[in-house]
């Protein structure tokens, strides 16, 4: 296949990202001499400045990592509890069982935590270090580009709703345009302040950092964050920060032959690509023939099923229980996988498997008009020279809730993924954590072998991050031709936020696919829909493919957004 860029190949050191000024900041890292959690973080950071629209620096930072030193691999959990003043009943109560947009719908911001969690236990730099080509993004500016100027022109009126937000996104009162320098001052104040008091603590690195957290989540951004909260209706209280710390855990697996593939819990929706996957164990993928009709159905079919399992189950294990083991389970695949009619699509999205009272069913509502857009999530992966991996989804919108004045930060949005309804259970409580779309995953092959991938897109990301799993482990393609070819999406299932906009049968193909592919998938069954050749909505993959054996490592990004690869 024809590709629009070349796989970037290297040997020391390779990043892939969803933004070129954040691959730039996290090469420049590998060369000063950091790992690849010191550089993971630096992009991951970088990525909240130059992504405004999609990442938040007070958003969410879900991390999985390998340490070649330790020889484990972890999940950094990277999301935010609801406040624990938080009153269950309110949505149903004052907002009429919806999720209401403003500081209500705020979490704990975990990235922070997150990035210094890593750095702490795995890296061997300082915050300030790995912060300041984030801190320089926001101070200087840097150059507007199409995505983000149409983004912030197509939300425009929703950034205007707070004045906090319309004074950084509307500079002059209007969209910035394409080619503009964008400044973000407030936002490098904040992240200036962390560094400044990591320099000013006493200690050793692991001190400084300390500094740079309790500056985050004790000193004067805590500080106005609550304050504003309390001004303005918001739940977050003082002891909220200051005693959030990020779990650091074992990932969830699926051996799939000689690969193994890693995601994070079911506090997110990693698990759903695990469950597809092990729907797909019986079926010789590659004989259904790359993006044919038989393809195309099998997988989207596959993917309904885990994604009811997704609506019925998952929920924050912390405080609720997940039967994960059966869910992967042989027999439980087994049993599933009989609901797929190889000729006739589900026109709706299936029961959920029979595992427990959490299945009851909901009526489901469709929704009129087009799904929109889930403007949300990037992603960064790193490999170094010693074998490190790294691989992270940072995300949070910037529209739906307020900058905290004079720090450039929203207080995570991520509450838009937990329903108003308690007894969901993805419904808001107490102390609890939103079902998360962000999941980054890492795959290995063998011994050696190594796969970080992941993608922005919502409850698309799932769905890109199989096909190109497939694209590399099945059809053996190189990694930037495995992240270009034509992809699709189901919406067959509740939305993950809000309002959870519902679509039954809905299947978009990007216009590379066959239109007789199409005509036969809408045979079946489909409400088939064609997204243009080449669509952001598709999902914007990053991966690696890193070869201890060979010493070679090859990355790739996604066209369809503003990704770049860089190795040496």
């Amino acid at each position: 296949m024809f590709v629009h860029r070349p796989t970037i190949a290297g040997t020391r050191h390779m990043v892939s990202a969803g933004h070129y000024l954040a691959a730039t900041a996290a090469f420049d890292i590998l060369q000063a001499g950091g790992n690849a959690i010191d550089a993971g973080c630096a992009a991951g950071i970088a990525l909240g400045v130059v992504q405004p629209d999609i990442v938040n620096v007070g958003g969410v930072a879900p991390i999985i990592l390998y340490s070649a030193k330790q020889r484990e691999i972890v999940q950094i959990e990277g999301l935010g509890h609801w406040p624990r003043s938080l009153d269950p009943t309110v949505f149903q109560r004052e907002h009429g069982g919806t999720m209401p947009s403003g500081l209500r719908r705020c979490v704990v911001p975990a990235a922070p935590d997150a990035w210094i969690t890593a750095l702490m236990r795995y890296g061997t730099m300082t915050f300030g270090e790995v912060a300041a080509a984030a801190t320089r993004f926001a101070r200087e500016g840097f150059v507007m580009y199409p995505l983000l100027a149409d983004s912030i022109k197509k939300l425009a009126e929703e950034y205007r709703r707070f004045p906090s937000n319309a004074a950084i996104y509307l500079p002059g009162g209007r969209p910035p345009a394409t080619g503009e320098r964008f400044v973000q001052s407030d936002l490098a104040a904040s992240l200036q302040y962390m560094a400044d008091q990591e320099k000013a603590a006493r200690g050793d690195r692991l001190a400084g950092l300390e500094a740079a957290r309790a500056a985050f989540y004790q000193g004067d951004i805590a500080q106005k964050i609550v304050a504003f909260m309390r001004a303005e209706g918001g739940f977050m209280t003082e002891r909220d920060l200051a005693e959030f710390r990020s779990p650091v855990t074992k990932p969830q697996r699926l051996d799939r032959g000689d690969i193994k593939v890693f995601t994070c819990g079911p506090w997110c929706q990693g698990p759903a690509l695990l469950q597809t996957l092990k729907l797909l164990e019986g079926t010789d993928v590659k004989a259904l023939g790359h993006n044919s009709t038989a393809y195309i159905h099998r997988l989207t079919e596959a993917l309904k099923l885990a994604f009811a399992d997704r609506e019925a189950y998952y929920t924050d294990p912390a405080l609720g229980h997940v039967p994960l083991d059966r869910l992967l389970s042989d027999d439980y695949a087994r049993q599933r996988r009989a609901a797929i009619d190889p000729a006739r699509a589900w026109p709706e999205m299936p029961a959920p498997g029979e595992l427990g009272p959490a299945a009851a069913p909901r009526r489901l509502v469709a929704a009129a008009g087009e799904p929109g857009p889930d403007r949300d999530t990037s992603y960064v992966c790193v490999v170094d020279k010693d074998g490190n991996v790294f691989s992270a989804t940072p995300s949070d919108s910037s529209s739906q809730v307020p900058v905290v004045p004079g720090t450039g930060l929203i207080a995570s949005s991520r509450g838009s993924q937990s329903r108003p309804d308690p007894s969901h259970p993805a419904g808001a409580a107490p102390g609890k954590r939103p079902r998360l779309t962000p999941n980054p995953a890492l795959a290995i092959k063998g011994d050696d072998v190594f796969v970080p991938f992941g993608t922005p897109g919502g409850d698309v990301q799932t769905q890109a991050m199989l096909q190109t799993f497939l694209n590399l482990f099945v059809f053996g393609m190189d990694v930037q031709e495995a992240i270009e070819a034509p992809r699709f999406a189901t919406y067959s299932y509740p939305s993950s936020f809000a309002p959870y906009e519902y679509y039954p049968g809905r299947l978009n193909l990007e216009g590379r696919i066959d239109p007789a592919t199409g005509n036969e998938l809408a045979r079946m069954g489909h409400k088939v829909a064609w997204w243009p050749e080449w669509n952001w909505l598709a999902g914007a993959m990053c991966a690696i493919v890193a070869d201890r054996k060979t010493g070679l490592m090859r990355g790739g990004a996604d066209p369809r957004r503003a990704s770049y690869a860089i190795g040496w």
